[in-house]
């Protein structure tokens, strides 16, 4: 990197342009609006999830999803065409290797048809369901996470998901034909100062006039970026400051790849910094409308993210697949390793979260095929559970192999040794905690939705900003509400006798349905103590979506099992021994959350980070060696 672009870098983080004037920066709420402008307002089909943040455990919309719909012969024939490629032509330990994607394998894919595969056959692509596309991300996921990010970087992110969903009829024409033939495609959003919050974006769209737009700005991290043909760019309008969402073809003028970045894992991602510089967007190539590009991408991604769980549900077969094989054959202190009591547990305990991964993944998959019902809490808890889950899993599964899960594959390969490649599963799963949403981001978006009967009902009563003639106005309609919903969220007088055609693991969806009328209780709880301020309680609302996260996994699995005892499936009475371990397990977390509700060192850890930022905490970095980029980093902290 240049002393120039160094310097330019340093001063943005202290806030002021290389110019010595200091760039405007939106202040908190100028960003919240910014993001609760583009969130979708409405409700206008039913969602298992808003109705748990509620108190409503309203199971009839989960087992009511249809079953998926019956394996086409085109799936199939494709199914196992991946298969045999993967097996017989992906190099997997070779391609993370090389830090590259083989030609190839990229040529291989597209003559399959692989990023077509959610394309309409009129378009020329293979029409699959999301339940089809699913088990092919799964098969995937059992070997190549590269593979994997590239195919779903396309089809969740890049041009295909937001063009069926929002495009013209004359945009497809153009440009899924295109894409169905193995053009790639990506999204870009994210800059240097701008990742999860939008409202920064300094890429702009100017008109023309003609009435056709002049694209300028860098986008970084773009996936696919470095060889994509399409681009889905997000940019600000020069005049109105709204965003929209454009599509660019990487072949016009002023389109430049900058650079490729690298990372500790997905070694073969194309992703680098994209320049467009004064590039001509002919009006014809706005996606949905103009200022529209932030909800766009919010609806895209509801279905979109799903992408990611079907990734870690192949993964975690991966898992319990190699912790069986070794946990059975490494013979130490006179037996095998798994039946150690230390590592039984976690061999249990992987193989159940396996399970229930499935079940939600697969259950969310239905629910976007049958399009009857709002998926966008489903969608993010999918993606932000399954990933945390399948990170534990990895590291318990790394524990149980020992040195040899430390070890690389190619370097276990050349003792002569088994190459199971655990740690670069490690390496490459641990994106997927940031990817499409972080963690963070994932709670934060769910807790608005988490609490959107609340804001909706007392917002004029608590806001900070509201007049007093509003807070009397809205008294009676809070009143109102509130002395009817909070008794009935203690009604629990009949749930004894519920679930029983669910067998013995009935009691795991009535201990949901408790559990369900204690968390709206304990979110109307914080929301009377902290009033406005709640939003500013991040960890408090927090514990609230991992409590439904968790309490969505348990009717998962518990539906699961049940739908493969009703099936007659062979292996029905080990699935309901899962399901039953799994529910037992979470059932114990859900209630260490509900307790730290009331008992938490919140505030204490506020005061120390905020003393660790401030400086106070300095002298705790003395007798560390110089580095010239921890200097960097102290010019940047500005103390």
């Amino acid at each position: 990197m240049s002393t120039a672009v160094e310097e330019k870098k340093l001063a943005n983080a202290n806030g002021a342009a290389p110019d010595g004037q200091a760039p405007k920066k939106l202040t908190e709420e100028e960003s919240r609006q910014v993001a609760e402008d583009a969130r979708q307002d409405k409700w206008e089909a039913p969602s298992f999830l808003k109705e748990l943040f509620a108190g409503n455990f309203n199971l009839n919309i989960l087992t009511t999803v249809p079953p998926a719909h019956a394996e086409s012969a085109d799936f199939t024939a494709f199914y196992t065409r991946m298969k045999t490629f993967l097996e017989t032509k992906v190099d997997s330990d070779k391609i993370d290797r090389d830090g590259k994607y083989p030609p190839e394998v990229i040529k291989e894919l597209a003559e399959m048809g692989a990023f077509g595969m959610k394309i309409p056959k009129e378009y020329g692509g293979l029409g699959f369901h999301q339940v089809e596309y699913g088990k092919i991300m799964e098969l995937i996921g059992t070997q190549d996470a590269n593979v994997l990010a590239l195919l779903s970087a396309h089809q969740s992110i890049g041009v295909p998901n937001p063009l069926i969903t929002f495009g013209t009829k004359e945009q497809k024409q153009k440009y899924l034909p295109m894409i169905a033939k193995g053009a790639i495609s990506a999204f870009a959003l994210t800059e240097d100062e701008v990742g999860s919050d939008p409202a920064n974006l300094a890429t702009t769209l100017t008109r023309t006039p003609e009435g056709d737009y002049i694209l300028t700005g860098d986008k970084l991290w773009c996936t696919n970026g470095t060889i994509a043909d399409l681009f889905v760019v997000m940019a600000r309008h020069d005049d109105t400051k709204k965003i929209s969402a454009v599509i660019v073809e990487k072949n016009w003028p002023g389109v430049e790849v900058v650079t490729r970045c690298h990372f500790m894992g997905l070694r073969a991602l194309e992703n680098g910094i994209i320049r467009f510089t004064n590039v001509k967007v002919p009006k014809e190539n706005m996606l949905l409308a103009e200022g529209k590009g932030l909800k766009l991408a919010l609806v895209t991604l509801n279905t979109g993210r799903l992408s990611i769980p079907s990734g870690v549900r192949g993964c975690s077969r991966r898992l319990v697949q190699t912790i069986r094989a070794w946990g059975s054959k490494r013979y130490q202190w006179g037996a095998v390793v798994g039946k150690h009591e230390a590592l039984a547990h976690k061999i249990a305990d992987i193989t159940a979260t396996s399970f229930a991964i499935e079940a939600m993944s697969t259950l969310c998959d239905r629910m976007a095929d049958d399009g009857h019902r709002d998926i966008r809490l489903e969608a993010a808890m999918a993606k932000m559970w399954s990933t945390e889950e399948g990170w534990r899993m990895i590291d318990d599964t790394l524990q149980i192999r020992g040195g040899r899960g430390y070890e690389t594959a190619d370097s276990l390969k050349a003792r002569g040794d088994i190459g199971i490649p655990i740690e670069r599963i490690m390496r490459d799963f641990r994106i997927n905690l940031i990817f499409e949403g972080s963690s963070e981001i994932m709670r934060l978006f769910i807790a608005r939705e988490a609490l959107d009967l609340h804001l909706g009902t007392a917002w004029d009563l608590v806001n900070p900003k509201g007049t007093m003639g509003q807070k009397l106005g809205a008294l009676p309609k809070v009143l109102g509400f509130y002395a009817w919903w909070y008794p009935s969220r203690w009604n629990g007088l009949f749930t004894a006798f519920k679930h029983g055609e669910y067998g013995s693991n009935g009691k795991h969806l009535r201990t949901a349905e408790r559990l369900t009328r204690k968390l709206s209780r304990a979110l109307f709880h914080q929301m009377m103590k902290f009033q406005a301020r709640l939003e500013k309680k991040q960890i408090t609302v927090f514990r609230g979506v991992e409590i439904g996260a968790d309490l969505f996994a348990m009717v998962a699995a518990v539906l699961h099992a049940e739908a493969m005892r009703k099936a007659g499936h062979p292996n029905a009475k080990e699935a309901m021994e899962l399901a039953d371990l799994f529910c037992r397990n979470t059932e114990r977390r859900i209630r260490l959350k509900f307790a730290g509700f009331s008992s938490n060192d919140d505030d204490l850890k506020v005061r120390i980070s905020r003393g660790v930022l401030e400086g106070r905490q300095k002298w705790f970095e003395s007798g560390m060696t110089h580095l010239a980029e921890a200097d960097k980093l102290e010019k940047m902290a500005g103390h």
